[in-house]
């Protein structure tokens, strides 16, 4: 049974970082709803964004930009120092790119959902959301927008009316202030299947999340991302479908 084969309460989209290179990506595209697709500044590259693509059509998975800083050597997870310029052009460069894979094979974008340290800056500082929000609404106003729960880039598609998704984490542990406890230090990784499933689930239907310290935080789950270069990526989206069916959680695209 899948979770789309009963009558379900909850509904969530479950998104996964694709085409970087990651070796399971066939094997996670048929078990998402939506993917969010590397575009060549962080990680991937023309042929990687042109098979992924394919793939997620091929299989009816809806298809999203996941546009980083340009920094390969980093896997774009170190923070940069660009203006707001820079940033609205990075962003519009790597959506064009995607949009035409998209457009080749009858398909369109659903999505924008920034990389690593762009999503965590953007998440904390205002002017970069809006010149991440800007970049969102003047390349296609019927984006959706997928940004942390709780985070500026929230509050900056709101002032410039971008259609938005809140994304929760399944691998990633949650500071008390909502934000995502930062890669390195102790506990930020999530790596027990069982408790990652468990916090999702709660954060599906009930809205709150344990942060680091112990405290409960509020969060808003419209979708559930699972990081695809996850050692444990396959094992928790396998996982992810069978608790969502247990749950009475029915996976759906964001556009749905």
């Amino acid at each position: 049974m899948t979770a789309s084969d009963y009558f379900a309460i909850y509904k969530i989209d479950l998104n996964c970082d694709l085409g970087e290179g990651a070796a399971l990506d066939s094997e996670i595209i048929p078990l998402i709803s939506s993917a969010n697709i590397a575009c060549g500044f962080h990680a991937g590259n023309c042929s990687l964004m042109h098979k992924t693509v394919e793939m997620c059509a091929k299989n009816g998975v809806a298809l999203g930009a996941h546009p980083g800083y340009p920094d390969r050597e980093n896997f774009g997870r170190t923070a940069m120092d660009c203006t707001d310029e820079q940033i609205y052009d990075y962003m519009m460069y790597q959506l064009g790119a995607l949009s035409a894979f998209a457009s080749a094979q009858g398909v369109s974008l659903q999505h924008v959902k920034p990389h690593g340290a762009l999503y965590n800056t953007a998440g904390k500082n205002i002017e970069v959301a809006r010149a991440v929000v800007r970049a969102v609404r003047d390349f296609d106003s019927s984006l959706i927008l997928l940004a942390l729960s709780g985070s500026k880039m929230i509050e900056a598609a709101e002032e410039y009316g971008v259609k938005y998704a809140c994304e929760v984490f399944a691998d990633r542990a949650y500071e008390a202030d909502g934000s995502l406890r930062q890669r390195g230090l102790e506990g930020a990784m999530i790596t027990d299947e069982n408790e990652a499933i468990e916090r999702v689930v709660r954060m599906v239907k009930e809205g709150k999340v344990k942060a680091y310290t112990g405290e409960d935080i509020v969060v808003r789950a419209d979708s559930v991302c699972v990081h695809g270069d996850g050692q444990k990526a396959l094992d928790f989206v396998k996982a992810l479908n069978e608790a969502f069916v247990e749950n009475k959680i029915k996976i759906m695209p964001l556009g749905k």
